[in-house]
């Protein structure tokens, strides 16, 4: 008996070191290091942000190994390559990179009879080359490619950089690919980029950080970009919190979360730049965040609108259960560039008879057609409110507004249906800067607080209708309810 124990455990221990040297074969991705994956086939350039410990080095690992040996799953649907490839990896400090990047691709690095354990399998790993001053840090390595099908096997590379040693190392031969793990100094961020300017997919870039250095220019490029540049179209940020994993329990989560500093807590558990006390809304998203839920009938609607072009347009959709003065966002919508007539199509789907609340630059003409941007939106179908948003006692401040909303999640009388990931994508990086509102991403925040303005003219049931030519509701007489 003792020796069939002892035969087994022998084979469970081959099967295991066998396995350690196939990480690759065992990925399997959460869903939303999935979405990163499929975006690369799409956006050029691609930042996961999420919090410590939730797989975003692993996510970037794993793709680099495919794209370095050619291994793709036969569910893949990222990018690919059909020849070997240069790519490039880095991080901050030459340690950094052993230890992150390096690690995840090659394995362990002070344990070099282990290499082959990371992503890159060790039947792929044809040679390595050290690099001076660091103890097993690896300049790069050679990969074995095989593209399978008529494509005839070859070499990719792999190099290793760091930050630390300046822009000019990050110059140099046109490579295929660059990695960047932990955030990037501009300059350096822009020379890796423009290194891929003439690989095979044109350029071609995965950033994976914890944003501690808050709203930094690497961080805005992809939050915030200028309207004007037109690279903006081809970057994808995707987001992954501690809830979307499942390697912690619901407790471990908990008591991570706690663990974090205060002013951290957002960056290192849901990978939300660091704002500190600019954030115009500090309070914990989970206070003000719920399942959506039925709508009694006796609550009121209102929608709220902000016109936009090249930032997008963006519309909300309030529920005002007044017997406990508690406001909630129940749909959302945001687009850009997109003619009024689509963006009313979609607020139309939550109800014709909800009147809408749009704001004083709706007065603005539009310059193909000289006509209102609000008598647009109410030829387009929608029920447009007379007057534009103001308190009952006329003013339209902004701060007022923001005070509002913010008293209101204070103290639980402002929900959000837990649904609405752009509503929150606004709401994380809502901040101001010098302590001006940054008008930057804030579409869905001005059309909830136009609704919460104009929430006097809710209402629980369809107004009157009178058929009018054209078929829209004129702005100059107030909406019959």
């Amino acid at each position: 008996m003792t020796a069939t124990v002892e035969k087994q455990a022998a084979m469970l221990a081959m099967v295991e070191r066998e396995l350690a040297f196939r990480q690759l074969d065992q990925y399997s991705p959460y869903a939303k290091q999935r979405e990163f994956h499929r975006a690369g086939a799409t956006f050029s350039e691609r930042l996961f942000m999420a919090g410590n410990q939730l797989g975003k080095t692993k996510a970037g690992g794993a793709e680099w190994a495919m794209h370095l040996t050619g291994r793709y799953p036969d569910d893949w649907d990222g990018a690919t390559f059909n020849k070997p490839v240069l790519f490039w990896a880095g991080s901050v400090t030459n340690e950094a990179t052993r230890d992150n990047p390096q690690r995840m691709l090659i394995g362990p690095p002070a344990t070099p009879e282990a290499w082959g354990t990371g992503m890159i399998p060790r039947d792929a790993i044809i040679g390595t080359t050290r690099s001076m001053g660091v103890p097993n840090l690896l300049d790069g390595a050679v990969v074995r490619w095989g593209g399978g099908g008529d494509v005839q096997a070859g070499e990719s590379i792999i190099a290793f950089k760091s930050y630390e040693k300046g822009r000019e190392k990050w110059q140099g031969p046109t490579v295929d690919g660059v990695w960047f793990d932990e955030e990037p100094p501009e300059d350096i961020y822009s020379e890796g980029l423009t290194r891929t300017n003439n690989g095979q997919r044109g350029q071609f870039a995965q950033t994976t950080f914890t944003p501690l250095l808050g709203m930094s220019k690497v961080v805005m490029r992809f939050l915030m970009p200028d309207a004007n540049d037109p690279g903006a179209k081809a970057r994808k940020v995707i987001s992954m919190t501690i809830w979307d994993v499942d390697h912690y329990t619901e407790e471990q989560k908990a008591s991570i979360v706690a663990s974090y500093p205060a002013h951290e807590r957002d960056a290192r558990s849901k990978g939300i730049p660091t704002l500190g006390s600019g954030r115009i809304f500090p309070v914990p998203e989970e206070s003000i965040k719920v399942p959506a839920f039925p709508i009694p009938p006796h609550w009121v609607r209102i929608n709220g609108l902000d016109f936009g072009w090249d930032h997008p347009t963006a519309a909300v959709q309030l529920a005002w259960d007044r017997d406990n003065d508690c406001i909630y966002v129940i749909q959302a919508h945001r687009q850009a560039e997109a003619a009024p007539i689509i963006h009313a199509a979609a607020v139309k789907a939550w109800g014709t008879w909800v009147p809408t609340a749009w704001p004083h630059d709706g007065l603005q003409h539009d310059k193909g057609s000289g006509e209102q941007l609000a008598r647009q939106y109410a030829a387009a179908g929608l029920l447009m409110l007379k007057d534009r948003a103001t308190f009952e006692d006329g003013t339209n401040g902004v701060e007022a507004g923001l005070m509002d909303m913010l008293e209101r999640m204070q103290t639980g009388r402002l929900k959000v249906f837990s649904h609405l990931e752009d509503w929150f994508g606004e709401f994380r990086l809502y901040h101001r800067k010098d302590g001006k509102v940054v008008k930057l991403q804030d579409d869905l925040m001005s059309a909830t607080r136009y609704a919460i303005m104009m929430k006097r003219k809710a209402i629980t049931r369809p107004a009157p209708a009178r058929p009018m030519t054209g078929g829209w509701t004129p702005l100059d007489r107030e909406i019959g309810y």
